[in-house]
């Protein structure tokens, strides 16, 4: 059975583009993570890159001093977790029909 080597280039050609193209669009995707019942919210990009950070200024007391950074790093988590699932999203939506949906695929790093 022979290969047909120039349809296989075209594919990982057209694959390579379609990939090059969702990266690009990773930076308008955006994503908010809450904490502390909406008390702090990040937002993070598809290159998961933090963009925004908002703090309740209830939370800004000598009393809740030990509990913001918590609370922080919570909400940014949040964001960054749900950043990388819409890259994931996009990156099957742009590749979608090119790239075989292999089990143990990981395409957690796109968008790092």
């Amino acid at each position: 059975m022979a290969l047909d080597m120039m349809g296989m280039m075209g594919k990982v050609k057209e694959l390579q583009e379609k990939m090059q193209q969702a990266q690009g669009e990773l930076q308008h995707l955006t994503a908010t993570g809450e904490a502390g019942g909406g008390l702090v919210k990040a937002t993070a990009n598809g290159h998961r890159a933090l963009l925004k950070l908002e703090i309740d200024p209830s939370l800004l007391t000598p009393e809740d001093r030990d509990m913001l950074p918590d609370l922080v790093v919570a909400a940014v988590n949040k964001a960054l977790e749900a950043a990388a699932e819409l890259a994931r999203q996009e990156l099957q939506r742009q590749t979608s029909g090119l790239m075989p949906n292999l089990p143990g695929l990981d395409l957690s790093s796109f968008g790092a």
